[in-house]
Order: structure tokens, then sequence, then C-alpha cells
């Protein structure tokens, strides 16, 4: 995996060079059309993972070094804004896996369409570290897919399998209803029993 950035020169990281020239608001529209960060915290998250100590990221390194350290973020930071857009980060990130596991589980995908859309995350995912040249080892981005897609494809049979049960109890329930309706006695209209009374006495 990526290593921290030893430097404490911000001349000298050189990731999101590839969009050296481009404003906030073209990368923030760029990022925006493939995923829920914005250009903020896809900055700040990556800033925060690569500027790592023993007690954490470097916050205020991160805020006070922001406009050398990513082109088109052009003001410094807090390390409560440098905190604030991290904490953004993780919860979309949270939220975007929540999205993409319930439609793994509620059995809208097949194992087949799960693979397909896999592979197209995986390709924006890997489009956007390229954009801010961080490159991993390439087997251990092959055992994290490949970690990924085994777990996808037992969560797409399990959930298969629970809607199998849930539409058998489905049919036994209502099956039984259907039983229980069809053998009650019909109810007699008090009219004639009333009648019935009357007439033995005469």
């Amino acid at each position: 995996m990526a290593t921290p950035f030893r430097s404490r020169d911000p001349t000298k990281y050189h990731k999101f060079r590839k969009v050296d020239g481009a404003s906030y608001l073209q990368v923030n529209q760029f990022l925006r059309k493939r995923t829920f960060i914005t250009a903020r915290e896809w900055a700040i998250s990556r800033l925060c993972a690569d500027f790592q100590t023993s007690s954490g990221a470097e916050m205020t390194y991160i805020g006070k070094n922001l406009p050398e350290l990513v082109p088109f973020m052009t003001g410094t930071y807090t390390p409560q804004a440098v905190n604030q857009a991290r904490s953004s980060f993780k919860k979309k990130v949270s939220k975007a896996g929540a999205t993409f596991l319930y439609g793994a589980m509620c059995g809208f995908y097949t194992p087949e369409e799960l693979d397909d859309l896999l592979f197209e995350v995986s390709e924006v995912a890997r489009f956007l570290m390229e954009i801010e040249s961080t490159s991993i080892d390439v087997d251990d981005e092959i055992e994290v897919e490949d970690r990924v897609t085994e777990v996808m494809r037992h969560v797409a049979l399990a959930s298969s399998r629970l809607l199998k049960i849930r539409e058998d109890q489905l049919k036994e329930k209502q099956e039984k209803r259907r039983k229980k309706d069809s053998g009650a006695e019909p109810e007699e209209d008090p009219g004639m029993q009333n009648e019935t009374k009357e007439d033995a006495y005469d």
C-alpha cells in the first residue's frame, strides 16, 4: 500500500500535478460526475493518508501548506477545517458503502451483474488514483480486488437464498390464510334465527 510522505518540504509533494492548472470548480465537477465527494474532500483525504504520524494525520501541517500541496486548493485551512473535511469524506464513504451493500443484499443484482459493477467502480477508483499520482503494488491491488469480489459473491448468494426463504414463508402464510377462510362456516342471518324460534311456539 501507499506509504506516508516523509519530506517536510511541501514543494517536494508531487501529487495532483496532473490537474495542475485546473480550477477547484473544474475538479469538483469532474468528481461529482463520478463520485459523491468534493474536490476539498478528495484532496484532504489523500493528504491525511500521506501525512501520517504515530498520533494520526498532521492536520496543522496539511492545512497550513494546502495551496502548495494541492494545485487546485487556493487557501489555507485550520486544523479544525481539515478534520471536518476528513470526517465528511468518511461519512460519504460509509453511506456509499451502505448503498452498495443494500443493492447487493436486496437481490436487485445477480452475481454476474455485481461482478460487472465491481469492475466498473474499480476502474473509476484506479482513474482517480492515476490522476492524483498514487500508485500501489500490483499484488496488493489484485489481492484487494479479489477479496472484495469474493465477499460480494457470498453476499449475493446469501441474499438470493434469504429472498427465496422469505418468498416461501409468504406463500405458506397466504396458503394458511386461504385454507382458514375457505373452511370458515357462513354466519346465519339473525332475522332467520328469530323466525325459527317463533315457528317453534306456533
